[in-house]
């Protein structure tokens, strides 16, 4: 980092040096003209322009692999209920009241604290739980199966929190609104002092929409907390699954947790 700032600093003394003592024997002695300040503002806003893009493919790269990763872990957590149709009725009751104890517990707890980029210890009580059930079958065909699916959710819940955090950081966040200004004030320099009804609409459009960019890249950076948000729908419908069967095999069992998730009872 430092190399670069050196070399940066050295390539702006060289390049005033040069307009100091070598462009007078290249040019008349007496010139006195160059580029303006309008011929300097079009490569500067083409660079905000480009970085813009670039952080917001970024962005939306990272929202992606968030919305995957949580439709990934539902189906994972879905194939963890079915798998246990195959285990013991005990083991079952267990796994299957456990997941849905497990969705309450991501959707109601874990996907707020998401917003912040934050995870909740909520979720991981049940998947231990749910460990701890395998033990029972262990040595049985089911176990693999069960095995499989549970590390294929904690995988999924793993890349769904990494994803929760920004992926892009605040130093080149500031950075960019740092260019938007210097942008729009150098195009605003430009500007003739009169009759200059379209260009001031024109500033005001290319403000508009290089602000609109950096509000876009800002909340899609976080995926669990703007106004594109990723809902818990698929976690839901797992829920509302995995309780169904629940109650079809076990109809006098009640459910270990509340609402929220939250252990009710030992």
């Amino acid at each position: 980092m430092a190399l670069v700032v050196i070399v940066a600093v050295l390539a702006l003394l060289a390049g005033l040096a040069a307009n100091r003592w070598l462009r007078p024997r290249l040019v008349n002695a007496d010139d006195d003209e160059g580029m303006a300040v309008k011929d300097l503002v079009g490569p500067l806003l083409t660079m905000t322009v480009l970085l813009l893009s670039f952080v917001l493919v970024t962005a939306n790269g990272s929202y992606g692999k968030a919305e995957v990763a949580a439709r990934g872990e539902a189906r994972a957590l879905d194939q963890l209920v079915e798998t246990a149709e195959y285990a013991p009725a005990a083991e079952r009751a267990r796994v299957q009241a456990d997941a849905v104890c497990y969705a309450r517990a991501v959707r109601v707890q874990e996907w707020p604290a998401m917003a912040d980029g934050n995870g909740s210890p909520a979720p991981s009580v049940w998947s231990t739980d749910v460990r701890e059930s395998f033990e029972s079958v262990a040595g049985q065909p089911v176990f693999g199966m069960l095995v499989a699916a549970d590390n294929r959710r904690s995988d999924e819940r793993e890349e769904r929190l990494t994803q929760a955090t920004s992926s892009i950081p605040g130093t080149i966040f500031w950075f960019l609104l740092a260019t938007l200004v210097v942008t729009v004030t150098a195009l605003g320099i430009c500007l003739p002092r009169r009759n200059n009804r379209g260009q001031i609409v024109t500033l005001v459009v290319i403000t508009g929409l290089l602000t609109t960019a950096l509000v876009i890249i800002r909340d899609v950076d976080r995926p669990f907390g703007g106004i594109i948000d990723i809902e818990p729908t698929a976690i839901a419908e797992v829920e509302r699954q995995a309780q169904r069967d629940f109650t079809a095999n076990h109809p006098n069992a009640a459910l270990p947790c509340d609402g929220a998730g939250t252990r009710s009872r030992v």
